[in-house]
């Protein structure tokens, strides 16, 4: 019986090893699946209803660098630049926040939230589109040049290529609702979130989104996953257990 204690611990051990990195994963790049029921503005772009995928950029120093994928992760739509935005409590969920729509557009992401953080990401609008924005929601926008429209949709495979490298050193700005330009700094508070440590890729359980976007990846696949294997290893213990032991000879 000691052998088949060993071999119900290893197995057990072995899929809590697969899981626990998984989960870290999602921590570091915070792969999140949201669903639109209609179209959406990011910056440079217009994505239609559909589902989708929002991650950092795999890098330790570019945690203001956003990617959006298809469902699959197998097209890129769009690199995107950002500042931290806070909340007063974390998310319980992810959540996309939206700025209040300019006539004749559809809604545009104000920002994003990872599931338990209390800071997000804030995308950066080109100026024209960023100064229409702040006046529709009577608060400034962070912007940038609006050259820079088109790098958000170039292929990205790396943070260092020179379309990205234009965006991250390019200089932000604030528009005001009274369609004035001022530095960046004086309307938004600038701080980087300390990453977590970096763990392998992780796929999340995807969400339906409402209004301010809340469900996604769910902590429950993965405690009834580490409940099925409880009960697994349990099951074996019990029947080796009331095995008939053999007589020695």
């Amino acid at each position: 019986m000691t052998n088949h204690l060993r071999i119900a611990a290893f197995v057990f051990t072995s899929m809590l090893v697969v899981i626990l990195p998984l989960a870290r994963a999602s921590e570091w790049d915070q792969k999140t699946v949201f669903t639109f029921n209609q179209p959406v503005e990011l910056p440079g772009q217009v994505l239609s209803a559909g589902t989708y995928v929002f991650k950092l950029a795999d890098s330790s120093s570019d945690r203001n660098i956003v990617q959006v994928f298809n469902q699959d992760e197998t097209e890129l739509y769009g690199t995107f630049l950002t500042i931290p935005d806070y909340r007063l409590e974390p998310a319980e969920e992810p959540i996309v926040t939206f700025e209040e729509r300019v006539a004749g557009s559809p809604e545009a992401v104000k920002a994003w939230f990872y599931r338990g953080n209390d800071y997000g990401h804030e995308f950066v609008y080109p100026k024209t589109k960023a100064a229409a924005l702040a006046r529709a929601n009577n608060q400034p926008v962070p912007s940038m040049p609006d050259q820079l429209a088109a790098n958000t949709t170039e292929p990205a495979e790396t943070m260092q290529e020179p379309h990205v490298m234009e965006m991250k050193q390019a200089p932000l700005k604030a528009q005001r609702p009274t369609q004035e330009e001022v530095e960046i700094a004086q309307v938004f508070t600038i701080v980087t979130a300390p990453p977590p440590v970096a763990p392998p890729s992780v796929q999340p359980q995807p969400a339906q989104l409402p209004n301010e976007l809340p469900h996604t990846a769910s902590p429950l696949p993965l405690i009834g996953m580490i409940g099925i294997l409880t009960l697994g290893t349990a099951f074996v213990l019990h029947y080796y257990s009331r095995s008939p032991k053999r007589a020695e000879r």
